[in-house]
């Protein structure tokens, strides 16, 4: 899902003309907000702290005095610190680290099993623990799972500048390099699919090998820029293009993000991206509204959602040396089956060896937490395929 889509579903450029008088929707003046509430991701879902990588600098938890507006309900009442919550039952073995990377902090979970890397690269708005379903399942294997944030996500660091996704290509990058340390298959959703892709497309020497790439409906791009094929996307060009205008202002950007991060707006979106609406719980909600909370969000938010759209899948699959395994969801509404994104990995298998296309019947755009029994059943088997492969090659 790229922002664009999110941004549409969610409303936050149809305002109502009756609550503003005649002419054009105009947004309302906003209060001004007194101190900032940092809270990131591992805190929301209350994940246990553990030392930084080697080399990194660790972070102290930042204080929740101070919490402008809606955020203000998720701080303490008073100055002493909140009990821990206990841990969701998924991250049993599982624990949240920092990574200094460039000057900034970057978040990410590891398991402590001794076994082949793999990262989990998370799509747009998300953060790491949105792999919760398949994290203990691929730990269970004997896999040594990693799930970062990218910057600008979850509860990594949101510093002022442009996001793209050569951006976190770069930071991938480097945190196999530096953390992760050996090869590693990278499993990605939406985005994070796209940044797999251009991570193994550029694997050389001086990178550590990219093994295989599993993506999870797969974005086209950074935001619907990219999908010119698409004669929807050609027709809401002028949208875009008035999108990108209107963020450039700040106080109707504010007014947009206030209104695109509401947890009730975040769950309405999710209950159009998951077609099962079990799936959405207040767990879910709650990471992806969190680190809406923290300084620079709003920067990050009108960065990704007006910046460049990036490569095209079908630009960097031919330059990718390692097996690939795509899942799609069925009822994918922001990139279709039946899209030209979604066409073209279909066909994909008749073109490319080592390719395995899997249709996730009924299932939206982030199958991986919505049906993860499906997407397991077929992953796990593939990555011991995998396993046994690059182990008969060494």
């Amino acid at each position: 899902m790229t922002g664009l889509e999110a941004l549409k579903l969610s409303g936050a450029m149809m305002p109502n003309p009756a609550r503003h008088g005649r002419g054009a929707a105009r947004p309302p003046s906003l209060p001004s907000h007194h101190g900032t509430l940092h809270l990131t991701c591992s805190h929301a879902t209350g994940f246990r702290d553990a030392r930084a990588s080697p080399g990194a600098s660790s972070h102290p938890r930042p204080s929740h005095a101070h919490a402008p507006g809606r955020c203000r309900a998720l701080a303490a009442a008073s100055a002493e610190p909140a009990p821990a919550p206990p841990l969701p039952s998924w991250q049993a073995g599982t624990a949240s680290h920092t990574w200094t990377w460039r000057g900034n902090k970057v978040s990410y979970l590891a398991t402590d099993a001794p076994g082949p890397a793999i990262l989990l690269v998370h799509g747009f708005g998300a953060c790491s623990a949105h792999w919760r379903a398949c994290i203990p399942a691929l730990a269970a294997r004997g896999f040594r799972v990693y799930a970062l944030d990218l910057l600008g996500h979850g509860g990594s660091d949101k510093p002022p500048l442009a996001y793209t996704l050569e951006l976190w290509r770069e930071q991938v990058a480097d945190f196999l390099g530096q953390v992760v340390g050996g090869p590693a298959v990278l499993v990605g959703n939406s985005i994070g699919s796209l940044v797999s892709l251009m991570v193994a497309a550029q694997a050389g020497p001086a990178a550590p090998p990219v093994h295989g790439v599993a993506l999870v409906n797969c974005a086209g791009g950074l935001n619907n820029k990219a999908v010119s094929e698409d004669w929807r996307a050609r027709a809401a060009r002028p949208l875009f293009l008035l999108i990108d205008a209107l963020l450039a202002r700040r106080r109707v950007a504010r007014w947009l993000f206030d209104k695109y991060r509401s947890p009730e707006n975040i769950r309405s979106i999710l209950l159009k991206v998951y077609r099962d609406p079990a799936s959405v719980d207040d767990e879910l909600v709650q990471m992806l509204y969190a680190p809406s909370c923290q300084p620079g969000a709003l920067e990050a938010f009108v960065s990704i959602m007006s910046g460049p759209p990036g490569p095209q899948p079908k630009h960097l699959v031919p330059d990718i040396g390692c097996p690939l395994l795509v899942f799609w969801g069925t009822a994918d509404p922001f990139t279709p089956l039946a899209g030209p994104v979604g066409r073209y990995f279909q066909a994909l298998p008749s073109l490319r060896p080592g390719t395995r296309f899997v249709g996730v019947p009924g299932a939206g755009h982030c199958p991986h937490d919505e049906t993860p029994q499906a997407v397991l059943a077929e992953l796990l088997p593939w990555l011991e395929i995998v396993k046994a492969t690059t182990q008969a090659v060494a």
